[in-house]
């Protein structure tokens, strides 16, 4: 049998879990049960990291020792995974003395390899980031990566020889081309290793909160700077001292592991730790899967404007379930996404009450009334050949899309075997059959739909394992790994079932259920929502403008008579323009849109842009990849179909259509 070998990050403890951090562990969980009910052994691993100059900084600030801090807040990441039921193998804490000895004996055989040596650092700082920055990173004493201010800082330190490994890991990305998703992350990555790695410092003498360096290694002088090991090479390490890294416990996982992680530790997990795996001769992942951040209302989240999502009481408010089915279809793997009550309730109202909680409702309502809660038929694929037909290639493309890391795909799927089920019985309307005496017909269309929805069950196991359990218990059936085989992965009908009542799923909400301390927030982006979003067909915007952010006014056909003279601009409004030219990185077909087309644009910026233009039916996705557009790089972001769009591609309408812009210059050039 496979063993898989899954960890989400050991999240830092400075402060409590939020909604950032419930979406990587739910997908992790996600990840385990889709491989469970494959029939693979599966250990996930989850944990908090507790050391570094951050967390004794944050413990001095609540008057309470290091080690009580870091009590208090990974009891509270523990305890709610436990509540939102993640299955997790092992909770890892860095300040176990199990993992602190690991750390060190990783530390020593990486020295008696000659990969670490002794010097002196000095550079700037990040305590938020816990990062080294060279002079030529640092602009204006700022890290490069949150903004906060640095430090300057000049120790005696034990170094790593990243930069000895810097072609093994090109060597690397070039091997396993697949091993850094999604793609564009991957090429982040390259550019960063092609541009020159240094020697990275992994020991700080400037404070004491942290792993001491092991026994023999430091110098006897009392007098000597005490040095704790580098909070990252601590906390990565727990990948493996987690599984038995010094007595090889369970260190057969390793050879097949998945790391999920945030965009904004990528480096850390695709550069400096494949270097210490290198060097410890240990095997290297098999996957880094990197997922993107999560706004409000498409604003930032933070703490002094009240607008930080508590995933708990979201779970409180609108279940569990809903909440793991809104983050996983919202947006797609890898993108930033963005949190709403407004979504939230549309999603639960449209797909999950509607959609699948109906369908249910009615079929057992139609088993009751007309069989006695007692189905039975062999003759499905004799009625409905054309129906049965659809269903395979459904789940194929299902267990693609979950197998390369799309859940947002793979329920789209799902929601097509729904739709499917939903429109057998409009089409057919088993209430006039049964009144035709037609009995084993309407017989064998309830068995259609108990197939789709004991298959559709099975499937969305992984995502929402309690609705699943519920729909399967309601049809008689378990939800298991030879289930699974059976009828997804063969396809192969139930030819019966005995169904029991149950309550509806999922009740409509009319009204937002929970406490908003940021209204006007909200309020803004529901006025922003109703007057781009295409879902809104009575907005009095133009056409262009409601289809696409990405679309200006003059993109749009009009009609020959309604042409008006332009209002004339200065040309210091004119220069608040940003301006640049884009390469289109990827581009796809917006679901449920016959409009929005959502691309990937690189702008020369450190991560790509999302921007949505409502162009779908004036070019293919695939022919514009590659493509240099023009691009208004400041347009204040709105969301469109549930997805935030961060920019405006600019194009040109006549009589003969449309054409985007274009201009042969590199990603990010300045227009003026």
């Amino acid at each position: 049998m496979t063993k898989n070998y899954i960890t989400s990050p050991i999240y830092y403890v400075n402060d409590v879990p939020h909604i950032g951090h419930a979406y990587t562990t739910i997908v992790c969980d996600m990840l385990k049960k889709y491989q469970q009910i494959r029939g693979q052994e599966v250990f996930l691993l989850t944990g908090t990291d507790e050391h570094g100059q951050k967390i004794e900084n944050s413990a001095k600030a609540h008057n309470q020792t290091p080690q009580a801090y870091a009590d208090s807040i990974s009891a509270r990441f523990r305890t709610l995974w436990e509540e939102f039921d993640i299955d997790f193998d092992y909770f890892v804490r860095t300040t176990d003395s199990a993992h602190c000895h690991s750390a060190q004996v990783a530390f020593r055989n990486m020295l008696q390899k000659g990969d670490i040596y002794k010097g002196v650092y000095e550079g700037w700082y990040c305590i938020s980031c816990e990062s080294h920055f060279t002079k030529h990173q640092v602009v204006d004493q700022k890290c490069p990566d949150c903004g906060k201010p640095t430090t300057t800082i000049k120790e005696e330190s034990y170094f790593f020889a990243l930069s000895k490994y810097q072609d093994a890991l090109l060597q690397w990305y070039d091997r396993c081309p697949d091993v850094i998703a999604p793609k564009h992350k991957r090429n982040e990555v390259i550019r960063f290793v092609e541009s020159g790695l240094v020697d990275l410092s992994i020991t700080r003498t400037g404070f004491s909160w942290g792993v001491p360096l092991p026994e023999g290694v430091e110098s006897t002088d009392k007098s000597a700077p005490k040095h704790i090991l580098y909070v990252w090479l601590d906390a990565l390490v727990s990948y493996i001292s987690a599984i038995g890294y010094e007595n090889a416990l369970r260190m057969d996982l390793w050879e097949n592991t998945t790391h999920i992680v945030g965009k904004d530790i990528l480096r850390f997990h695709a550069v400096y730790w494949p270097a210490f795996l290198m060097s410890l001769g240990l095997p290297l992942p098999r996957k880094i899967y990197a997922h993107g951040w999560w706004t409000r209302d498409g604003v930032k989240m933070s703490k002094s404007i009240g607008n930080v999502v508590d995933p708990k009481e979201v779970a409180k408010h609108y279940g569990i379930e809903a909440f793991r089915y809104f983050l996983l279809r919202e947006v797609p793997f890898g993108q930033d996404g963005d949190f709403s009550q407004k979504a939230l309730i549309e999603r639960i109202n449209s797909d999950l009450s509607n959609d699948i909680g109906n369908l249910l409702n009615r079929l057992i309502g139609m088993a009751q009334k007309y069989f006695n809660l007692t189905l039975f038929s062999t003759q499905i694929e004799h009625f409905y050949p054309q129906e049965v037909a659809k269903i395979a290639p459904i789940l194929e493309r299902f267990e693609s899309a979950m197998s390369d890391m799309q859940p947002h795909i793979a329920l789209e799927e799902l929601w097509g075997l729904l739709r499917l089920g939903n429109s057998v019985i409009s089409t057919y309307e088993p209430w006039k059959m049964m009144k035709q005496a037609k009995s084993e017909q309407t017989q064998a269309l309830l068995m259609l739909v108990g197939n789709i929805l004991i298959k559709v069950a099975l499937c969305l196991y992984p995502i929402m394992p309690k609705t699943a359990r519920a729909i399967a218990s309601a049809l008689g059936y378990s939800i298991d790994a030879p289930s699974f085989a059976r009828y997804v992965s063969q396809n192969t009908f139930i030819s019966s079932a005995t169904l029991t009542p149950v309550p509806p799923l999922f009740p409509r909400i009319e009204s937002p259920l929970m406490p908003d301390p940021s209204a006007p927030l909200d309020s803004q982006s529901s006025a922003n929502t109703e007057s781009r979003s295409e879902s809104n067909p009575k907005s009095d915007s133009q056409p262009s403008v409601c289809a696409s952010h990405a679309s200006s006014q003059a993109n749009a056909p009009k009609p020959k008579d309604s042409q008006s003279t332009p209002s004339l601009v200065g040309i210091e409004e004119f220069a608040k323009l940003d301006l640049r030219v884009g390469v289109v990185l990827e581009c796809q077909r917006v679901p449920k849109s016959e409009k929005l087309l959502r691309f990937l644009i690189d702008l020369g910026e450190p991560t790509p842009r999302q921007i949505l233009s409502g162009i779908a039916k004036y070019y293919d996705p695939s022919e514009l990849v590659g493509k240099q557009v023009c691009v208004v790089a400041n347009l204040k972001p709105v969301k469109l179909m549930g997805l935030v769009s961060a920019g405006m591609i600019l194009s040109a309408h006549d009589d003969e259509g449309l054409s985007l812009l274009s201009v042969p210059k590199k990603a990010g050039s300045k227009i003026s």
